[in-house]
């Protein structure tokens, strides 16, 4: 996105209508998300539910980006086939609306494949993975951004010509590769459950039917996934305006010492200063992103996971009732190869170290409110920053919270939906009253198929980029209030903004404390049953 926004304005979009193009983000992210997730939900392809919009969704994307790179190329190669002129105004524009186009393409297609993918992860994994397995996706993230922000300072045309000759155009080449790369790895080699075999749910197909079972859903979450998207609701609206407005809040304090000392620049020197402000704001993202990396490597190992793995199937010598193709004849006849004595050694020594640095007391709920609080923390230290160096350590320190809250919320959704199929499949028992109900077949979640991975994904999407609309309204309002002309010295108004986001990070931290933990819900059971017990 910090590339497409020059390119754009290099064709000749005007920054007035840049705003409107890159509302396709949020968009897509309503939209569509929820959509693919149901449809992905409701798919009975033998190929498996999530795959088919995986490869999908790449290809989309892979085209689009390739299409926006050579837009200028491509619009003005074949119109010109019709003696149209490269340099007219008309044919500027069209390359401009066919971009715009793409870029809503792109949007929409990357939007399809981050809710398979992220549906395919809890498909694949486990109840007791679920938490490691997005502390991967997490991790996997945080080193595209790295190399992002790399790319971004190398001069990419020079050393790799044959991708194309600006910058935009070989990050799109890269990208698109390691995109066709990593969904080709990731589809042969995990397994997917074969749905033809499931029911095939009711309902239509029609826009109508999307959104009445799109509100059925929402109406029906299971509480604990409810709880969640609510505390997601308030925390992104403080994230935003950090996402957006925290390299121009950089800027402002790198460009404010020489706005006071010469108040009456002309705007070619203004513009210069912000350029070299610019620079700085964005070797603060890359510090940013280097400590959101760190913290997702060595968070995940210092709290406990909160499921434990299964206990290993007991294998017993096969005796005349021992039904066929049960786990312990299977066991029996089928013995695994042993580890070798290096191997097994390396293993204990790994899972010493692990319950060593782990702090018992710290949950995962319990680490996603702190993150918040050290977050609101952070912003309302913005009264006290008066230096880019001051202001890039903060940033930094920003990337713990932020690494928290890739993860979190997105392992606590997992780890419920997981725990719900696996109970209904027989696989899991907690003895919780809900726990019954699901076996059972009699929750409300599960019969509007509320709690499929799918579904409850999109509306966590949802949950997540719908803020963005408040968090622009209230931006828009405090900048209108507190904005000074450009060049003027004295603008703070990107920091009351930061500040803004801090005090809804509090309010999504007293949400936290309404998430469940599973230790709190064992604990609810316990308690019940000792009462039962009195009582009898």
């Amino acid at each position: 996105m910090s590339n497409g926004s020059p390119y754009l304005l290099s064709l000749g979009l005007s920054k007035s209508l840049l705003a409107l193009v890159w509302i396709a983000g949020p968009l897509s992210g309503t939209l569509v998300q929820p959509y693919v997730g149901l449809k992905s939900d409701n798919c009975r392809i033998r190929w498996g539910k999530r795959r088919p919009f995986i490869v999908g969704g790449a290809v989309a994307t892979i085209v689009s980006l390739m299409v926006l790179a050579w837009t200028r190329e491509l619009v003005g190669g074949f119109l010109s086939i019709f003696g149209a002129d490269r340099e007219s105004q008309s044919v500027k524009t069209c390359i401009i609306l066919w971009a715009v186009l793409f870029v809503y393409i792109l949007d929409f297609s990357i939007n399809v494949i981050q809710a398979a993918t992220r549906a395919f992860a809890v498909d694949c994994a486990p109840t007791h993975q679920q938490e490691a397995a997005n502390a991967w996706i997490m991790r996997a993230s945080g080193i595209g951004n790295i190399v992002g922000y790399i790319s971004g300072y190398l001069n990419l045309p020079k050393i790799l010509p044959w991708l194309g000759n600006s910058q935009f155009k070989v990050l799109c080449a890269i990208a698109s590769f390691t995109l066709g790369a990593t969904v080709a790895i990731s589809c042969s080699t995990v397994p997917e459950r074969d749905p033809s075999h499931e029911d095939t749910p009711d309902g239509g197909d029609g826009i109508i039917a999307f959104f009445k079972s799109l509100f059925r859903s929402v109406r029906k979450l299971p509480p604990q996934i409810r709880r969640v998207c609510e505390v997601q609701f308030f925390a992104w609206i403080g994230w935003f305006p950090f996402l957006f407005y925290i390299t121009t809040y950089i800027g402002e304090i790198y460009v404010e010492p020489f706005f006071e000392a010469n108040p009456n620049m002309t705007p070619d020197e203004v513009d210069a200063t912000w350029e070299k402000a610019t620079r700085v704001g964005t070797f603060a993202l890359l510090i940013f992103a280097l400590t959101t990396f760190t913290s997702s490597v060595f968070l995940p190992f210092i709290i406990p996971p909160t499921f434990k793995p299964p206990p290993p199937p007991s294998t017993t010598p096969l005796t005349p009732t021992t039904p066929v193709g049960s786990l312990s004849a299977s066991g029996y006849f089928t013995p695994k190869k042993p580890a070798s004595a290096r191997v097994s050694l390396f293993i204990r020594l790994c899972s010493a170290l692990t319950s060593a640095i782990q702090i018992p007391s710290l949950t995962l709920r319990r680490a996603w409110l702190l993150s918040h609080l050290m977050f609101a923390a952070c912003m309302w230290l913005t009264f006290l920053v008066r230096s880019t160096t001051a202001g890039t350590i903060l940033v930094a320190l920003v990337g713990v919270p932020w690494a928290l809250t890739c993860w979190a919320p997105f392992a606590l959704i997992s780890s419920e939906i997981s725990k719900r199929d696996a109970i209904r499949r027989g696989l899991l028992h907690t003895g919780t009253h809900e726990a019954a109900l699901v076996a059972a077949g009699e929750d409300e979640a599960g019969a509007e198929g509320a709690d499929q991975a799918g579904v409850v994904l999109g509306i966590h999407n949802v949950a997540i980029a719908a803020p963005q609309v408040i968090a622009t309204l209230v931006s828009s309002a405090i900048f209108r209030v507190l904005q000074k002309p450009r060049g003027a010295p004295g603008d703070n108004s990107v920091a009351w903004v930061l500040r803004f986001g801090g005090c809804c990070a509090v309010v999504a931290a007293w949400l936290t404390l309404r998430v469940k933990e599973e230790k709190e819900m064992l604990e609810d059971v316990e308690r019940v049953a000792r009462v039962d017990r009195r009582l009898d």
